[in-house]
């Protein structure tokens, strides 16, 4: 019996780690509570800028100033509209190009959003426009973010549509 049990149970033991090492292997998409944790600490713990505000007011000029940045930089990701019409590639990135209309978006402050667009976000593929970029221009594009025009309404970035 002894013997038994000391061969069972080096078996069990490796047989349960197999188990746990496979099902930790599988990927996933984040579950509900998951997604509601790390939204959470990124709007309130790494996103910086929350009691920045801009130096500049949203007028129409600001705005299309911003639409002209956004244009720029932008819309290879985001599409020209902010809400990733045309881009192909935007709902199978590891995670998803997020629509700039969307409620995890338009939550962030204005100063979230310059923080984000200056910094970027690692790893997620949203890269630092701080050296490209000016102070004003980053402001614009925030200000055209809050007033993005319809989705589709722009159509899509000359990069995939073939012109």
């Amino acid at each position: 019996m002894k013997r038994l049990y000391g061969a069972t149970l080096p078996v069990t033991l490796l047989m349960s780690s197999l188990l746990l090492f496979t099902a930790a292997c599988k990927v996933a998409p984040p579950g509900r509570v998951e997604t509601s944790v790390m939204t959470n600490l990124k709007r309130r713990v790494t996103v910086r800028g929350r009691g920045d505000r801009s130096p500049f007011e949203a007028t129409p000029e600001s705005i299309a100033f911003g639409k002209k940045a956004f244009g720029s930089y932008c819309t290879v990701c985001h599409g020209l509209d902010g809400q990733n019409t045309g881009v192909p590639f935007a709902d199978r990135m590891a995670p998803p190009v997020p629509s700039l209309a969307s409620d995890s978006v338009q939550k962030y402050t204005d100063g979230q959003l310059h923080w984000i667009i200056q910094n970027g976000i690692f790893p997620s593929g949203m890269p630092a426009a701080k050296e490209l970029l000016s102070d004003e221009e980053i402001w614009s594009i925030v200000a055209y973010i809050r007033h993005l025009p319809a989705k589709g309404s722009l159509g899509e970035p000359r990069v995939y549509s073939g012109e």
